[in-house]
Order: C-alpha cells, then sequence, then structure tokens
C-alpha cells in the first residue's frame, strides 16, 4: 500500500515532535540555543534505518526486531506521543505488566491502544504471586496440585485486572512472568488456565520471562510443548542474574548457549532477550565496564561507533534471538535502541 497524504502528515508531525524532545533537551543540558536548534535539524535531517522484522516462532507473526518495553516507562505517566514515535519507526510489538508490579503501566497505555490496538502485538504478564504471597514460589519449591490450580486462579484474575487496565478485550499474548519454578512452568494447572482464557478470546499466545535458573526453565518449556514464546535475561556474556544484578556465576557466554536457543526456536518458541544491557547499569555498588562484553563481539561491530548498549543489543539479536526487548524511557533511548535493531545484521555478515 503507498503512503497517503495524511500518513505523510503524521509521520512529519511525529519527525518534528521527536525533534522538539532533542532540541529541548539540549537546550536544558547546555543552556545553548544554537545548539538545541542543530541537534533538533539533525534528528529530522538523519532518517532513521528500516526496522527490521522476524517470525516470531509458531505465532507467525512479523515482529520488529525491538519491542518496546513499557512496564517501567509508564509506570508513572503516560507517554502516547513516544510510543507513537516508536510504531512510525516501525516497532508493532509492546510488552508491559500486571499492574501489582509496574503500578499505572497498562493504564497509561490505555489512551495509545484506543487508537492502535489492532496495529500492534501486545503482551501483558503476571505471577500469581502477585496476587497471593503464598504463591510466590522459588527455585526448587514443591507445587502441589492443589497449589497449581491456586495459581491458576490468581494468575487468571490478574489477567483480566490487566484488560481492564488496559482497556481492550484481548491481548496478544500473557506470560508466566518471573517464571523460575520448574513444577509450575511445566503445570498442566497453568496451561489449562491459558487454554480456558484462550477460548474465551482473550489472548491467543502462552508465554513466560525468566531471569532466574534461565537455562534450566528454558528447556523445560521446551519439553511441555505448551509455550509460543519465552523471553529470557541473557547477554553477550551470557545469563544475567537478577538477584544478584550482576552476570550469573559460572555462566557460559552466549555464543555456547545456541544450540539451546535453536532447539527452542526450532520447537516453534519465539524467543526475546531482556536485561540485554542492564549489566551496564552496574549492580549495588556501583557502575560496571561497558567495555566488558567487548572481547566477544567482532571487529565490524566493534569499530561501528555503536554505544555499548547498541553493541549488547546487536550482538543477542544475531546469537539466536528474534527479538529484544528494551526498557525505552525517552526519545533518545528510543532512536539509539532502533539503530541497534535495525543494523546488526550488518556487523556478522563475514563471521559465520
Amino acid at each position: 500500500m503507498g503512503q497517503t497524504s495524511s500518513g505523510t502528515n503524521r509521520r512529519r508531525f511525529f519527525q518534528y515532535a521527536a525533534a522538539l524532545g532533542v532540541g529541548g533537551q539540549t537546550l536544558l543540558r547546555s543552556g545553548d540555543l544554537s545548539a538545541a536548534i542543530s541537534d533538533a535539524r539533525e534528528s529530522i535531517g538523519a532518517p532513521w534505518p528500516e526496522m527490521r522484522y522476524r517470525t516470531l516462532g509458531r505465532t507467525g507473526f512479523e515482529a520488529s526486531r525491538l519491542i518496546f518495553g513499557c512496564g517501567a516507562s509508564l509506570m508513572r505517566t503516560n507517554k502516547d506521543m513516544l510510543l507513537n514515535t516508536a510504531l512510525e519507526a516501525g516497532i508493532n510489538v509492546f510488552d508491559v505488566g500486571t499492574t501489582h508490579y509496574y503500578d499505572m503501566a497498562e493504564r497509561n497505555m490505555k489512551g495509545f491502544l484506543k487508537a492502535h490496538r489492532d496495529e500492534v502485538f501486545l503482551i501483558t504478564k503476571a505471577n500469581p504471586g502477585f496476587a497471593d504471597s503464598d504463591l510466590m514460589v522459588q527455585p526448587g519449591d514443591p507445587v502441589s496440585v492443589d497449589m497449581a490450580k491456586r495459581a491458576a486462579a490468581a494468575w487468571l484474575e490478574l489477567l483480566d485486572l490487566s484488560l481492564s487496565e488496559l482497556g481492550t478485550e484481548s491481548v496478544d499474548a500473557y506470560y508466566q512472568m518471573a517464571a523460575n519454578n520448574l513444577d509450575m512452568v511445566g503445570s498442566e494447572e497453568m496451561y489449562g488456565a491459558f487454554e480456558r482464557a484462550k477460548a474465551a478470546g482473550k489472548v491467543k499466545y502462552y508465554g513466560l520471562s525468566t531471569h532466574q535458573i534461565a537455562e534450566d526453565v528454558l528447556n523445560r518449556a521446551i519439553e511441555t510443548g505448551f509455550f509460543d514464546l519465552a523471553m529470557i535475561a541473557i547477554t553477550p556474556g551470557g545469563w544475567y542474574d537478577w538477584e544478584g544484578k550482576n552476570m550469573l556465576e559460572g555462566s557460559p557466554p552466549m555464543a555456547e548457549l545456541r544450540p539451546l536457543f535453536d532447539r527452542a526456536r526450532e520447537a516453534g518458541i519465539g524467543l526475546i532477550g531482556m536485561k540485554a544491557v542492564r549489566y551496564f547499569s552496574g549492580g549495588f555498588f556501583g557502575t560496571s565496564n561497558k567495555k566488558a562484553f567487548d572481547g566477544h563481539y567482532p571487529e565490524a561491530l566493534l569499530n561501528a561507533g555503536l554505544s555499548a548498549f547498541q553493541r549488547s543489543y546487536a550482538y543477542v539479536l544475531e546469537n539466536g534471538l528474534d527479538c529484544v526487548n528494551a526498557d525505552i524511557q525517552n526519545y533518545d533511548q528510543l532512536r539509539e535502541n532502533h539503530i541497534a535493531a535495525a543494523t546488526s545484521d550488518q556487523f556478522f555478515r563475514n563471521t559465520a
């Protein structure tokens, strides 16, 4: 389909609005009006690269390789302009989560979704333990059939709450959030709850997110055959440990995990990376070394003039994952992450 006049005007509107944001940030930082105008003009004059897409497992959906992580970004306020700019730039997957964890994020998406629900793949997620602390299991905890049934019921109640907060009748995917217990991942009661929600038209696809014992969780997900999507905490250097806010001790580098990722994708699971740059935010005691993963990168990536964040996103996208989820707080982060996802293949063409 050709670009309509109204579509052109809409795109131009968001380009200029985004440029205004860039110029305004420069003005606030420097107090230099001429520098602010220069940055705004540069933003308009430099077109973004075309977003790339990947079929997301057996969902069949052609997903943008960058997923907009809305949870932390929208906890306090709506950011419709930022969401619209992302959509205009080709991002078509938006990920959020229950109000029990992300405060107002789902409610703050409502206006954007009212205008664009049919244009986006919408993901939300919840852990049954958010509704009932007795259901907050840890790795290795035994899960009885009765407990699994209660967890399934609580998880469905949280889905209904999410639909209400989002102002929509359905989401495309619903995750077991922070999945860290193999019994719960493999629970037929949880899968049965998903099937009931699917039959009711509330959701299409079943997924999980995990940043604890992620390798074991992903293997269990493959074994069950239940899951359509899995979002995993992974960096170029290997598994990210959410508990320690650091790299998981003893983790193999990501390149050595490629056979696991290939098996998951062969099983029909769409793989999404998260926490790919969280290590750079440091642990509890300071900022981490932003060159920590450079030893894993090909020369083309090292010499590309990209930031440490962009290099990490580009690497995980080209080493076994379909998409990467990024927490995007502002226009600068959106543009930076978009460039990484849209161009990542350019730096790995001669590395096979």
